[in-house]
């Protein structure tokens, strides 16, 4: 029952990972586009970065979880299994996301204070 669990598991891991992933490139370019006061060169080159590191990280610990996962006796148990698996991808996605924008945001502090101390 492993073999189940572990495929479906996968593909709604990577359904999750490349929708959000999307969904975050294609809003979240205007929040740094924003922050880094219309700057669409570096705004584009972070974003881009981002989305690689983002899927790699996520697909990589999808990988791994895989590893920690114990052997599956009931139905019951796989799809509670699941569910648990699929979760922890959830609110590592979601944890990541916020570490992101306040990385973001203290990075455009800190180009404003560098802007601003040079115009003096």
């Amino acid at each position: 029952m492993n073999t189940i669990a572990y495929i479906v598991y996968l593909l709604l891991t990577y359904l999750i990972t490349v929708h959000v992933g999307l969904r975050f490139y294609r809003n979240g370019r205007l929040y740094i586009l924003n922050l880094l006061n219309a700057d669409d060169e570096l705004t584009n080159f972070i974003n881009r970065l981002l989305l690689v590191g983002y899927y790699l990280l996520n697909l990589g610990y999808a990988a791994i979880m895989i590893s920690f996962w114990e052997p599956i006796t009931s139905w019951l148990h796989l799809f509670t299994s699941i569910c648990i698996m699929t979760g922890r991808i959830m609110l590592t996605l979601g944890v990541i996301h916020f570490i992101n924008m306040t990385v973001i945001y203290f990075l455009s502090k800190q180009k404003q204070s560098l802007l601003t101390s040079k115009k003096k």
